[in-house]
């Protein structure tokens, strides 16, 4: 697969780039219902390195490429992540997608482990570009255990941030 399209498939999101978030959460909120989790966010920056795997084998007629991925995660996330993204393209310029599997060891406001990533992402001739990265369930080691929600990547001037929406029990 073409390096350019790749990285398009990526950085595409910048389109539907959005101001950054604050932290919801207040001292003033409600309590929270016996048996329910309030979602929380995080939100900070990261740098990524992606980058292409040797060849292996192929299934003929499927167009795929494989990629690297390696991350750096500031703020309210911090540590790395190591991944892997199978990326697809089509005979039709700009329309491409892209699945990947990304473990972050990192700590989360303070508590540490890790968790992994699943992506799915598309994008079209015209532009329209959907994204979903969601934290696998049960996937939480360390203090990160019982880890739950979706991450939101904003691309702004060519800034890569995060904002991360989650469940994480206050027991630890």
């Amino acid at each position: 697969m073409r390096k350019e399209l790749v990285l398009g498939v990526i950085l595409g999101a910048s389109a539907l780039a959005a101001p950054g978030f604050a932290e919801t959460q207040t001292a003033a909120a409600p309590p929270t219902p016996k048996g329910t989790e309030m979602i929380r966010q995080a939100s900070g920056t990261f740098e990524v390195k992606v980058m292409p795997l040797a060849e292996d084998e192929k299934v003929p007629g499927v167009s795929v490429g494989r990629m690297s991925i390696d991350k750096q995660f500031k703020g309210d996330l911090e540590g790395t992540s190591k991944g892997e993204m199978m990326t697809a393209s089509t005979s039709v310029k700009g329309s491409a997608g892209y699945v990947a599997v990304e473990v972050v060891t990192a700590s989360l406001k303070g508590r540490t482990g890790s968790f992994t990533l699943l992506h799915q992402a598309t994008m079209k001739q015209d532009g329209d570009f959907k994204m979903s990265l969601v934290v696998i369930p049960d996937s939480g080691t360390g203090e990160l255990a019982g880890l739950g929600g979706s991450m939101t990547i904003i691309i702004e001037g060519g800034k890569h941030s995060y904002q991360l929406d989650y469940t994480l029990s206050e027991v630890r």
